[in-house]
């Protein structure tokens, strides 16, 4: 390919990544993953950003993963500073597909933490899939803070990260089965319960936990 020809297709890539119609943003994302190149990069992380449509969002990402972690994943991490909670949300997406743990250190408390709810989700999903050896219970501290917090598809997403840790969560958890709060109480028993029997409905072990919580329990004698 000629200099002038790989311009010429980089520049209809940009042109098409920015058209009105989600279905050219689709296969234009998907042609600059399977041709991948360095000039891509930037352009990609930053239609990440406003992508307003979910399944274009995610073949940019795909098209990220595409291209090496060196070029991507420092950009990647220097978007989870973005005062714009898309951009900070797919950015982390983006990090846990890639699964290169030298992106660790950028998952901060703040972010596992996000006041928006798609951020802190993103967070606790890349986490899992970032966190090195030997500092999963340190994790799990931190992310048992999140218990109560939102309605349950919020509540079910941070019991599937911290069940995706395993048995370490276990002592976060019974800590968390004493909290004054009844929704945290509640939160730590379905998520243990979870951790017991992954077949288990969450709506059944948050409504089972709910009631053991308010009868003031931690759901520990009936095992």
């Amino acid at each position: 390919m000629t200099m002038r020809k790989q311009d010429a297709d980089t520049m209809r890539a940009f042109q098409e990544l920015e058209d009105s119609r989600s279905s050219v943003r689709l296969r234009a994302a998907m042609a600059i993953g399977t041709t991948p190149g360095p000039r891509f990069v930037d352009k990609l992380i930053e239609r990440c950003a406003i992508e307003p449509e979910f399944y274009v969002r995610d073949m940019l990402t795909w098209a990220l993963t595409r291209h090496s972690a060196s070029m991507t994943v420092p950009a990647l991490i220097d978007e989870l500073r973005s005062k714009r909670a898309q951009a900070r949300s797919q950015a982390l997406h983006t990090l846990s597909k890639i699964g290169d743990r030298q992106a660790w250190p950028a998952i901060t408390p703040a972010l596992l933490s996000d006041a928006d709810d798609e951020v802190a989700r993103s967070a606790w999903r890349a986490a899992v899939v970032l966190v090195p050896d030997g500092e999963e219970p340190r994790l799990a501290a931190v992310l048992s803070k999140q218990l109560g917090r939102g309605e349950r598809g919020m509540q079910l997403s941070l019991s599937r990260a911290l069940v995706a840790l395993g048995e370490v969560i276990v002592p976060t958890l019974r800590a968390a089965m004493t909290d004054p709060d009844p929704r945290v109480r509640a939160h730590a028993i379905a998520t243990e319960r979870l951790l017991r029997d992954p077949d288990a409905g969450f709506e059944f072990a948050i409504e089972e936990a709910k009631r053991v919580a308010a009868l003031g329990g931690t759901g520990k004698e009936e095992r």
